[in-house]
């Protein structure tokens, strides 16, 4: 699952975080950090879903 997981959050990084977390404060960091640049939200997405 975790790697379904990763790969919807290199196509859209916020629902990856999304699916991991819900509308938790990672969540809305995504958006903002997707906003600012893709890659940045990319990473941030990875990261949140290996930590769990």
């Amino acid at each position: 699952m975790d790697l379904i997981r990763i790969i919807i959050a290199i196509l859209l990084p916020p629902l990856g975080v999304f699916l991991q977390v819900g509308f938790a404060g990672a969540f809305w960091l995504n958006i903002l950090l997707t906003l600012c640049g893709y890659i940045p939200g990319i990473v941030h997405a990875v990261y949140i879903i290996a930590k769990r």
